[in-house]
C-alpha cells in the first residue's frame, strides 16, 4: 500500500502551499518594493520549477532532456520579448 500512495505529489502539493503563503505574507507585511518583489520572484520561480517537475512529469519520461531545452527556450524567448519591449516603449531605444 506503501507504494501507491503518491508522496512526492503530496509534498508537493505542500511545498507549493508554503510557497503562496509566503507570498500571501509578502503581499500583507510592509516590505520595501525591492524586498517584496525578490521574494515574491524567487518564490514564483520555485513554485513553477515545483509545477513541471513534480505535477507535469517533466524528468519522468525519456524525453525529460528535450522537455528542459524547451522550457529554457520559452524562457529565453520571453526575456527578450520583455526586455525588448522595455526598449523600444520605455527607454525610447
Amino acid at each position: 500500500m506503501k507504494e501507491l500512495f503518491p508522496v512526492k505529489q503530496v509534498g508537493g502539493y505542500l511545498f507549493s502551499l508554503v510557497l503562496t503563503i509566503v507570498a500571501l505574507i509578502v503581499y500583507f507585511m510592509d516590505f520595501s518594493f525591492p524586498v517584496a518583489m525578490t521574494i515574491l520572484l524567487v518564490t514564483a520561480f520555485v513554485q513553477a520549477a515545483v509545477q513541471l517537475v513534480l505535477f507535469m512529469h517533466a524528468g519522468e519520461t525519456e524525453d525529460g532532456t528535450a522537455i528542459y531545452t524547451n522550457v529554457l527556450y520559452g524562457i529565453i524567448i520571453a526575456m527578450v520579448t520583455i526586455i525588448g519591449s522595455l526598449l523600444i516603449f520605455v527607454w525610447d531605444m
